[in-house]
């Protein structure tokens, strides 16, 4: 099986590269189709990872400063990546993001949970504890970087390509983007409750979609949600006793970011419905801080 990985610099894109060592890696910008139809005549591969994407350094606000390269990376790369790997019948995975959601008037807005929707999807009456699904339509538009994602699903979800949604993903391994390494550097952390996706747990989902040739949109987030407050909590008590933060209320969220944030849980039943289980969010932010002590 050969895999093609586009994005290798990255921060998923190396991790990608974890799971497929041998993935061919061409400096490639994906938004150019004479240099993506090149790399894919010369590696002729079977599948294609799209790990490419701008979202900012040192976040989602720099993409309101830089809406073109934006575009071009989160929108045209991936129309060219479908119309290039289609006439070769390449299967290929995208890489989304779960931040194209918030909450509504007809939503718990301190948990950002489903109330009544999908209860009859685990025959629950009344079920509040499911979030968005792949199905619902986005309904966050506050920042560039998610309406280019949202812009990006809504043409490509048409076609048979396996996209992955990801949320404020962490491990043990710092790292600028990775969730906890950020949140350790700030000074006052929110408490809205959130999907956040364990990275280690994210590449043996997408492994198994991947083996299995799944096409379509697939939430990849832990099950449940937690706070950046919580894992702060967490932090303290297990990485390191000293450290100090304070809590940063909702209505003063606005006046530490330039764009607005994406607050949302998502739903995980489509990858219960085939056979795939991934760590509740509580075990999984207990474990990567516990690997993290021992690491330090």
């Amino acid at each position: 099986m050969k895999i093609l990985l586009f994005g290798p610099r990255g921060y998923l894109g190396q991790k990608f590269l974890s799971l497929y060592p041998d993935a061919a890696v061409p400096s490639v910008d994906i938004a150019d189709p004479i240099a993506v139809a090149s790399a894919l005549d010369e590696y002729k591969p079977d599948i294609v990872i799209n790990a490419a994407g701008k979202t900012g350094v040192p976040n989602v606000d720099w993409c309101e400063d830089h809406k073109m390269e934006t575009l071009r990376s989160n929108v045209t790369g991936p129309l060219v990546l479908l119309e290039e790997c289609g006439k070769r019948g390449i299967y290929w995975v995208h890489l989304s993001s779960g931040c194209i959601y918030s909450n509504s008037p007809a939503r718990d807005a301190s948990r950002g949970l489903r109330k009544e929707k999908d209860k009859k999807a685990k025959g629950q009456e009344g079920n509040m504890d499911v979030g968005w699904t792949e199905e619902d339509e986005p309904n966050f538009s506050g920042s560039f970087y998610s309406r280019s994602k949202a812009w990006c699903e809504a043409l490509i979800r048409e076609f048979p390509v396996l996209i992955l949604r990801l949320r404020m993903p962490f491990d043990s391994v710092p790292h600028p983007r990775n969730l906890i390494t950020k949140l350790a550097k700030y000074s006052r952390v929110n408490e809205l409750t959130n999907s956040i996706t364990n990275l280690d747990d994210f590449l043996l989902v997408a492994s198994q979609l991947i083996d299995k040739r799944k096409t379509g949109i697939y939430n990849v987030v832990n099950p449940g949600g937690m706070s950046p407050l919580r894992v702060m909590e967490l932090y303290k008590e297990i990485v390191n006793p000293a450290h100090v933060f304070e809590r940063l209320p909702e209505e003063a969220l606005s006046s530490v970011s330039k764009a607005a944030r994406s607050n949302c849980i998502l739903s995980v039943q489509k990858l219960a419905g085939e056979g795939i289980a991934i760590r509740h969010v509580e075990e999984a932010v207990r474990s990567t801080l516990e690997e993290m002590r021992s690491m330090a």
